[in-house]
């Protein structure tokens, strides 16, 4: 039975598309009141990196319940909230030594934005205030991480209210790249947009450059073609501008490294985390921050001009230390590109051809599709036909929970599917989602085109 989100007391986000009731969770499933299995192939917005009542997490987070729920982290710290910070550090790109947590990917992000220009008030430069993004990107939903965020459609309300951010072109090698130049060639054309922008502001009042290293929401697992977030780095350091890279939705192992700049060998002055961080279990974010950037305000201010109230929650951080200790005890991040292979197979094979398939992307279990209504000319289907809606809707029906997404191409048009699967999915599952998914998204398109 689905809920009708009209006649509750919660206000629901979705009014006008009804949806179970889920009452339970197990490894890669949620079941609903009526007992139907949903293979959650998607973890939500790629939150649930370890599926569904992982007993090592609960178990972590009983232990700090019965030792105390929350010390306010202005005034105390707590054995959790150290070991997860060296956890994460010891394993973080070059440079990152600090570790400082929040409540959620969107915190994270305003607490870089926030960092970036204390940083330099600290060391007396105080004209660098302004930050640049990228077009098609996401950063979160408070205002200052949807200013940042290049998703028009998100934007669109609020847009009096936003922040002025620079935005530059993406790395979107499937509509972008031209025919006659090679990947690398691409990402130098694409990286240098950020070095034109620097240089129309002034890199006296540039403060930071925001960009996610596998493009989530916005852009269907879009990965950085080689050396681009190399070069990216180049033009940072020649500007003396921060480079932040956004991993809320892409890092904590999704891609099978624990930092998804990992791959790339490149490391940012700040880092933002969030999702697979907690896995679900718990609400947290973070930032990793650079030593250079600590310092500064160690030895300036010696104080960080942030904070919120439930900011390095203890219960949040013991939810967070058990994903890590499961991660490293079970070699989930072995597991994660194992099966990324099988995954990435299975797709090819089954939606390779695809008339409807125009683009199979991504990194690790971090995987997009991009839905076209020809394969050939890259044309994609009306957003009247609200595809990616479908596909969630008709997802359900079938039995599997995948994050289908709108507007990828200019806010409006360019529908893509999502996979995030968690890193204990079985083998066979593997199969599973490529059975349900091929009759979810052979029945979504064949309606979305019937209602032409």
């Amino acid at each position: 039975m689905l809920f009708d989100p009209t006649k509750s007391a919660l206000f629901q986000r979705d009014l006008q598309n009804p949806v179970p009731v889920i009452v339970k969770g197990e490894g890669a499933y949620l079941l609903d009141e009526d007992g139907k299995r949903y293979l959650d192939a998607s973890g939500g917005p790629a939150v649930s990196c370890l599926g569904h009542s992982h007993p090592l997490v609960i178990e972590e987070m009983k232990r700090q319940l019965d030792a105390v729920a929350y010390a306010y982290s202005m005034f105390f710290t707590t054995p959790a909230i150290e070991a997860l910070s060296e956890r994460l550090v010891a394993q973080a790109p070059a440079g990152l030594s600090k570790a400082f947590f929040v409540g959620s990917g969107s915190e994270a992000v305003e607490a870089a934005m926030k960092l970036a220009r204390q940083y330099f008030l600290e060391i007396g430069q105080p004209s660098r205030r302004l930050f640049i993004a990228r077009e098609r990107s996401y950063h979160g939903n408070t205002l200052g991480a949807l200013a940042l965020g290049g998703d028009a459609n998100r934007r669109a309300p609020y847009q009096p209210l936003l922040m002025d951010v620079t935005h530059v072109a993406p790395c979107y090698e499937y509509r972008d790249r031209r025919a006659d130049e090679s990947a690398e060639q691409y990402g130098v054309r694409a990286a240098d947009d950020l070095e034109r922008a620097i240089h129309r502001l002034g890199a006296e009042n540039v403060a930071a450059f925001f960009c996610e290293p596998v493009v989530g929401a916005s852009l269907g697992c879009a990965p950085p073609v080689p050396g681009y977030l190399q070069r990216l780095r180049e033009i940072c350091d020649r500007h003396g501008v921060l480079l932040v890279f956004d991993e809320v939705m892409c890092g904590m192992g999704r891609t099978g490294h624990m930092y998804a700049c990992n791959e790339d060998g490149v490391a940012p002055d700040i880092l933002t985390m969030a999702k697979g961080l907690g896995g679900g279990y718990q609400p947290i974010g973070g930032l990793l921050v650079s030593q250079r950037i600590f310092d500064a305000i160690a030895d300036g201010s010696g104080s960080l001009k942030h904070g919120q109230t439930y900011a390095g929650h203890s219960v949040a951080v013991a939810a967070a230390l058990g994903v890590q200790k499961a991660i490293e005890r079970e070699g989930l991040l072995a597991r994660v590109r194992h099966l990324s292979g099988l995954l990435f197979d299975g797709l090819r094979e089954r939606f390779g051809q695809h008339p409807h398939v125009g683009d199979i992307r991504g990194r690790g279990l971090f995987i997009g599709l991009e839905l076209v209504a020809d394969r050939d000319s890259k044309t994609p289907f009306d957003p009247a036909a609200k595809l990616w809606q479908r596909v969630r809707r008709i997802g359900f029906e079938e039995g599997i929970i995948c994050y289908p997404t709108g507007g990828c191409i200019d806010g409006l048009s360019g529908d893509t599917v999502i996979l995030a699967p968690p890193f204990i999915l079985a083998d066979a599952q593997v199969d599973e989602i490529l059975a349900k998914l091929g009759r979810t998204l052979d029945r979504a398109v064949a309606a979305a085109q019937s209602a032409k």
